[in-house]
């Protein structure tokens, strides 16, 4: 008979890989006599199901975005109810490549170690820390990936988590993520400087092209409700998580990266933050006497974070506004990657009819 009475799931997904793995993790808990709940925190929004606190095991199952959770995920532990005995498992998708016939692991970075954290100090027994190597799905940085490379990631991966699944289920620890764990601290300040700044400012490098032809699928299946319409077309806000649903669902392809005019707005800004004033005085090395080394930095780094935000929001609705303009149009798809038919779009769900995916 088993330990755990039962088992709830929260999850986020944007492509299909979190869901993919907490599917897998439910038919093992199911096969094992253990009723297991897959719940979609993207769905639930602010109401956190007291009932479910009940459940003797917990998991946590969700992307790896800019080396760290999501936001919305991070969050929702942190809101999370404080335990009652009970147990916790964490597992992360992070971006899983292939070179040949080597599998190339991901990096997790903080995503671990800071639900780990969070959840001991609510009083959990973290009992499992997995990370899963599925195929990476920015394409906002690189094409997506072959399907038959996708395919041999998840086989791989889907065999992974059926050895593993049994055992948390069964009550036994697994730290894989600890084996990572200098990596993941070396590359720990990216996760920080990616949830301060990053994410805000990749959320508006998302334009839809006048291929669009407002099926509003993306408005509709946004998990963040993230993007709105204005002036009749899709409008990315600061919401966006970059989980790239948007992207790799629009049946147009007209979701793109605007990669060149993202370029321009960046070298603008760091113009901007760069240019020296009277003495040689520049933004980056702005100070107040009196204050420590480290607040001045601290300082520094506040006011040229607002003024690339500044940049990079007053842009975006100049973006919109020129977008009207086919010339305009045309220069931005020119130089966006992601509009060329080599650059791949990735669907994790294109093997459901192999029994790969659930």
């Amino acid at each position: 008979m088993s330990i755990f009475p039962s088992c709830h799931i929260y999850y986020f997904s944007g492509t299909g890989n979190a869901l993919n793995v907490s599917q897998w993790m439910q038919k093992i808990g199911n096969d094992k006599g253990i009723p297991t709940q897959l719940i979609d925190i993207g769905k639930i929004e602010d109401r956190l199901h007291q009932s479910v606190i009940e459940s003797s095991l917990i998991g946590f199952v969700a992307p790896t975005h800019g080396f760290n959770f999501p936001p919305i995920m991070l969050h929702f532990i942190l809101r999370f109810p404080r335990a009652k005995s009970n147990r916790v498992f964490i597992m992360n998708t992070r971006a899983g490549m292939k070179a040949g016939k080597l599998f190339l692991p991901g990096v997790s970075g903080l995503t671990q170690f800071l639900a780990a954290g969070i959840l001991k100090f609510k009083g959990y027994k973290v009992i499992a820390m997995v990370p899963v190597d599925l195929p990476s799905n920015w394409i906002s940085l690189h094409p997506g990936l072959k399907n038959e490379v996708v395919e041999s990631i998840y086989l791989k991966q889907h065999a992974r988590i059926n050895k593993i699944g049994p055992l948390i289920f069964d009550g036994k620890k697994n730290y894989r993520a600890v084996y990572d764990i200098i990596q993941d601290l070396i590359i720990a300040p990216i996760g920080i400087g990616y949830y301060f700044v990053g994410r805000f400012l990749i959320a508006k490098s998302f334009i839809a092209s006048s291929a669009c032809n407002h099926c509003n699928i993306c408005i509709k299946n946004c998990p963040v409700k993230a993007i709105k319409e204005v002036n009749s077309k899709p409008f990315w806000t600061y919401r966006c998580e970059s989980c790239m649903r948007c992207m790799n669902s629009c049946p147009k392809r007209a979701i793109e990266t605007v990669h060149g005019f993202f370029a321009a707005i960046l070298i603008l800004a760091n113009m901007v933050v760069g240019y020296n004033f009277y003495q040689n005085i520049s933004i980056q090395s702005i100070s107040i006497n009196g204050l420590p080394g480290f607040l001045n930095q601290v300082l520094g780094f506040i006011v040229t974070s607002f003024i690339y935000f500044l940049l990079f929001f007053s842009s975006y609705f100049i973006l919109h506004f020129l977008l009207k303009f086919r010339w305009f149009e045309k220069l931005v798809l020119l130089t966006s990657f992601t509009h060329y038919k080599f650059w791949r779009r990735y669907n994790s769900m294109v093997f459901k009819n192999k029994g790969i995916v659930p």
